[in-house]
């Protein structure tokens, strides 16, 4: 039984090929100043990086023929870590913050969870607010919903309701996300 040509694996997909890995019959080559050196045969191609001192480097394995570039092998794979490393750094985790209160929580209080609330958005954080419902408060929902409204509107100007009140079980859960900045 015949069988057609092996796929390769995704590893073997985003992996680099260099030098002797380099498996067609002709290249495009480009030198390590970004000049375009022409049509070679795959072999004579990794001869000419060999003679300078260089690897031969898969760049565009997609292009017909495949674009190769000469280059140092061991600082690309520095610079892309590097590159990788930095991207890692300045990416922003959002994480939520949960704030909770009671449908009898006073005055005072619910600006002490305002604040808080205010200083979560400040830092980019989603904020959850929970309401809890004991004994007989569960028949007051409204209550509840006035009060996820109150923190809500305390801090219209950072940021904005991402899901109404609503219940589950015995709690009221309201979600507020950071508005986006320029």
């Amino acid at each position: 039984m015949r069988r057609g040509p092996r796929r390769p694996t995704r590893q073997e997909k985003e992996e680099i090929r260099v030098n002797r890995r380099i498996r067609v019959p002709r290249v495009l080559v480009i030198d390590e100043d970004g000049n375009k050196l022409g049509e070679f045969m795959t072999r004579d191609a990794i001869q000419l990086a060999e003679d300078r001192g260089l690897d031969l480097i898969e760049v565009a394995p997609q292009a017909r023929p495949p674009v190769c570039k000469i280059g140092d092998f061991g600082q690309l794979k520095y610079e892309r870590k590097k590159k990788a490393t930095q991207a890692r750094k300045n990416q922003v985790q959002v994480q939520l913050k949960e704030i909770k209160v009671r449908p009898k929580t006073d005055d005072h209080d619910m600006g002490v969870k305002v604040r808080h609330t205010r200083r979560f958005l400040e830092e980019g954080n989603k904020v959850k607010i929970t309401v809890r419902f004991r004994g007989r408060e569960l028949a007051h929902r409204n209550i509840g919903a006035e009060q996820c409204l109150r923190i809500a509107e305390a801090c219209q100007d950072l940021g904005t309701i991402e899901s109404q009140p609503r219940m589950d079980g015995r709690q009221m859960f309201m979600v507020l996300a950071p508005i986006k900045r320029d």
